[in-house]
């Protein structure tokens, strides 16, 4: 416990700053006095969780790190229902960093805080969010180790109004630990019960004075696990090698994690995870206080992507388009035909360009073996060349990025005598997350042979600055307690780069006019070093108080502007009536907001594809960006209206019930979120239509250079704006979309009794949540897909039960997690309902050290089978919401000195 601030004035004027919402002076925290008080949801400086006007639960670090995971966001799977993150494992950049969604709502819809103070966001867009998180923009949570944290508040209502944009689903505000003194030591390791997925974890906080009015705390962290693999052999494989192409039939030497399969669907590599944190606060005076934390983390993560089959099935359908699939031939010349004898065939690139060679090597028969003499003619002409002679098995993308995490927040709190005492908070912050993709074991089909086989990609970075300045006023207007008045500022800036990758990621190779894909298989390269920043100045009040000795209300209203797309408002009011001691309800009504990222608002991203056999440039271009407004204009003139991107705007309400009777506490809460405009990529849009119409003189173009030329002559368009994009055809942007309706039940309790000589506790936690889409879009709908992932996707019945038994120095855990059934929408079947169960037994064999073996998922229990398994060769689903790894064990020793 920390000794060095004795001055309990500082402590709850420190509890009553905001900054942003409310943070409390960290070393108070462990006051007896105020052991209850939270600082999510309110800015009163005495408010306890049980007094709330909303839900507001609080996880202990304890709790965090009773747990078999070493990723803090699996911890908060088990911790709070209704949080979900899945495994990713063939998810392009999502594979990185991980998007997570509370209450089933996108991960850019929940405010995460560390101390109090907005998290940046991660660097990664997850254009492959499983539907739920498509083109989100979250926080990179797993950059923070648990040992850092003294505990988590989780605020389960909408708080835009308090916070800005993004307060949706929920607050999550991370609180660091502020010991000022000991040296906390824990080692872990563990694996499947497969024998793979081997992982281990050594972390360290310790706890410093600072003179006698300060304290540093600091936590550092290192972390490695291995890849696991849950696959099967694909059809198109098995075809192969039941047809005799020898090299296929030795696939398995092509990829290091199986002997298995030709692929992998399990949890990425996650390399080199080493991360520290620190805390501290220095008292100037009696009334003044210096704070700052900070973090700094990198971690390599590494995914696969599907294997690229030589041959397939007897129509050559399960070859690789753009590298090794060739189009129907003659099977007597080898050249393209439409001809019903036509067979498959492997592609064949001629190196000058001229017509030598043929056009592809037939498949003839079964459709999978070359025909040895034309395969013989192709090898031995050294114009004539096909991937099959270089690397006749095929191959398996190995995908990833090296992810560093960075932050730094200072400032001053404390108390004035202006305006007859007013508290006071000014801080600064600045933050950083950054992806290197790389990508290997693949090429640039248009390069032929001289592709390489490893690229680097490119990049993107992530940086926000916030600065704020919070005051909090208490105010004699005659109710039962002070009025409390919170009011402040804020301007944030956030900036948004894209880093080039080198030149062969993105070429466009001599073999592309020929079939050949170009950039890098599986995650083409950035062309450009691209940077895209907006800002907002944001104004709040808050205003608190206990009317009666029986009723709290809260009203809160916040003033946002955005350089990019304009204003918003937002409001809440909040209240909780105390029927008695024992029971409380509770009810909110509020507005909220999520704004635009930058990235969302200014990405761009030009690659090279190929559809139905013609290499076309597409794009993702800033809506803002002179040809976004043109392909607006172009869609508007189709008459469903115009697109546009501005503010998810959310309509949310809950009411609530809370009781404590004797050893007895519970909850019971229903929300409703409706969430209007959601943020989206449309559809791709043509963009030499979209030229031409744009074209006052009404010309007509051969190709979108040609246009580009005309329109910037005729004075329509600035030649300026629109360079490096002489080659594209198709682009799409971020635009507001959907709608959705999100409504459920949270029930949240505990109960404390006495058992078999020592002292037991029973927690359960429970959440019922339903998403129904509301409104497809009229101008560029979304998927069928997307709605019913949207929808289907996750459980709708999702909770755990939780015994915690302590006898001497024994300590046991037994945990049952329940997953109500679901829809794996990306493989099309339903999932029924499981129910795993954890158990943990912990000794205390000194006063300072702990020995603990636990096994998470004791029974082995996965999701049920893909039905078409062989398809992919995902033997379980990837979007399962508890993963498909089945049971695992773990050993861990805790050190306190």
């Amino acid at each position: 416990m920390n000794t060095y601030f004795p001055r309990k004035k500082l402590a709850i004027l420190a509890l009553a700053v905001p900054v942003a919402m409310g943070l409390p002076l960290q070393a108070t925290a462990q006051d007896s006095d105020l052991e209850e008080v939270i600082v999510t949801g309110t800015r009163v400086a005495d408010r306890s969780a049980a007094d709330s006007p909303v839900p507001v639960d609080v996880i202990t670090g304890s709790e965090f790190r009773d747990n078999g995971s070493t990723d803090i966001q699996d911890m908060l799977r088990t911790s709070v229902p209704s949080y979900d993150v899945n495994a990713q494992p063939i998810s392009d950049a999502a594979t990185i960093v991980r998007p997570a969604n509370l209450r089933g709502l996108s991960p850019d819809n929940t405010l995460v805080l560390v101390n109090g103070k907005r998290r940046h966001r991660g660097s990664v867009i997850s254009f492959l969010g499983g539907g739920i998180s498509d083109g989100a923009q979250g926080v990179d949570i797993s950059a923070i180790p648990s040992l850092a944290l003294k505990q988590v508040e989780v605020l389960r209502d909408g708080a835009s109004s308090q916070y800005g944009s993004d307060a949706i689903a929920g607050v999550m505000n991370f609180i660091l630990r502020d010991d000022a003194e000991g040296l906390e030591v824990v080692t872990r390791y563990g694996s499947t019960f497969e024998g793979d997925g081997n992982n281990y974890m050594v972390s360290a906080n310790l706890g410093l004075p600072l003179g006698d009015n300060g304290f540093i705390n600091i936590t550092g962290e290192v972390r490695d696990v291995e890849g696991t693999v849950r696959s099967v052999v694909r059809s198109d494989v098995l075809a192969g090698i039941a047809g005799g192409y020898a090299p296929v039939s030795d696939f398995r030497t092509i990829n290091s994690y199986t002997n298995e399969a030709p692929q992998y669907w399990g949890q990425p590599d996650v390399e080199d995870d080493n991360k520290i944190f620190f805390n501290a606060a220095y008292e100037l005076n009696d009334s003044t206080e210096l704070y700052a934390f900070g973090n700094y983390g990198e971690r390599t993560v590494t995914g696969g992507f599907f294997y690229r089959n030589v041959v397939g099935n007897g129509s050559g359908g399960g070859q690789r388009g753009g590298v090794y699939r060739g189009p129907r031939v003659d099977p007597l010349t080898g050249m393209a035909s439409d001809a019903d004898d036509a067979v498959a065939s492997v592609l064949v690139g001629d190196m000058d360009g001229g017509s030598s060679c043929i056009d592809g090597i037939p498949l003839p028969g079964n459709g999978v073996i070359p025909d040895a003499g034309f395969l013989a003619s192709v090898t031995a002409d050294a114009n004539c060349f096909s991937f099959i002679e270089t690397i006749p098995s095929g191959f398996v993308p190995r995908f990833g990025g090296d992810n560093e995490d960075s932050a730094i927040a200072v400032g001053i709190r404390g108390d004035s005598n202006l305006m007859g005492g007013v508290s006071y908070d000014l801080s600064a912050q600045r933050g950083s997350n950054r992806t290197d993709y790389f990508i290997r074991n693949t090429v640039n089909a248009s390069l032929g042979p001289n592709t390489p086989r490893d690229f680097v990609p490119g990049g993107q970075e992530q940086t926000e600055t916030v600065y704020n300045l919070n005051f909090v006023k208490s105010v004699d207007a005659g109710f039962a307690s002070d009025l409390n008045v919170a009011f402040g500022a804020e301007y944030r800036e956030e900036e948004f780069d894209l880093f080039a990758g080198d030149a062969a990621s993105y070429a466009l190779g001599p073999l592309s006019s020929q079939g050949f894909s170009s950039s890098s298989n599986g995650f083409g390269g950035f062309p450009n070093d691209t940077s895209a920043s907006q800002d907002s100045t944001a104004y709040f009040v808050d205003l608190e108080a206990d009317v009666t000795d029986a009723l709290t209300l809260q009203v809160a209203a916040r003033y946002e502007d955005f350089s990019a797309f304009g204003t918003t408002t937002n409001y809440k009011l909040a209240g909780v009536y105390r029927l008695s001691d024992d029971v409380r309800i509770r009810a909110a009504r509020s507005t909220g907001f999520h704004a635009p990222t930058s990235g969302q608002a200014s990405i761009t991203n030009v690659t090279t594809q190929n559809v139905n056999g013609v290499l076309v440039d597409q794009g993702t271009l800033p809506f803002f960006s002179a040809a976004g407004q043109l392909a607006a204009d172009f869609i508007e003139s189709a008459g469903n209206g115009r697109p546009t991107l501005g503010t998810e705007d959310a309509d949310n309400y809950s009411i609530g019930i809370a009781v404590d009777v004797d050893n007895w506490s519970f909850t019971l809460d229903y929300y409703n979120i409706k969430v209007e405009d959601r943020i989206a990529l449309g559809a791709n849009v043509d963009f030499l239509a979209a030229l031409e119409f744009a074209d006052t003189a009404g010309g007509s173009y051969s190709s979108v250079g040609e246009a580009l030329t005309a329109l910037d002559a005729n004075g329509t368009i600035d030649r300026q704006q629109f360079l490096g994009l002489d080659d594209l055809a198709q682009f799409r942007f971020f635009t507001n979309g959907f709608g959705t309706t999100t409504k459920g039940l949270d029930l949240v309790g505990s109960v404390d009794f006495d058992a078999m000589g020592g002292a037991s506790t029973v927690t359960f936690a429970f959440n019922y949540n339903e998403t129904s889409v509301d409104s497809r879009g009229s101008i560029n709908p979304i998927s069928d897909g997307r709605v019913e992932a949207l929808e289907d996707q996750l459980p709708n019945l999702k909770g755990n039960i939780a015994w915690n038994h302590q006898i001497g120095d024994i300590r046991a855990l037994v945990r049952a997690n329940y997953y109500g059934a679901w829809t794996s929408t990306s493989n099309g079947y339903s999932v029924g309902s499981t129910t795993m169960l954890d158990v943990q037994l912990a000794y205390q064999v000194t006063e300072e050290l702990e020995l603990t073996f636990g096994v998470d998922n004791l029974f082995d229990e996965y999701p049920d089978r893909n039905p078409g398994a062989g398809g992919v060769g995902q033997l379980y689903p990837e979007d399962s919401p508890f993963g498909f790894n089945g049971g695992s064990w773990y050993v861990q020793g805790r050190y306190n000195f």
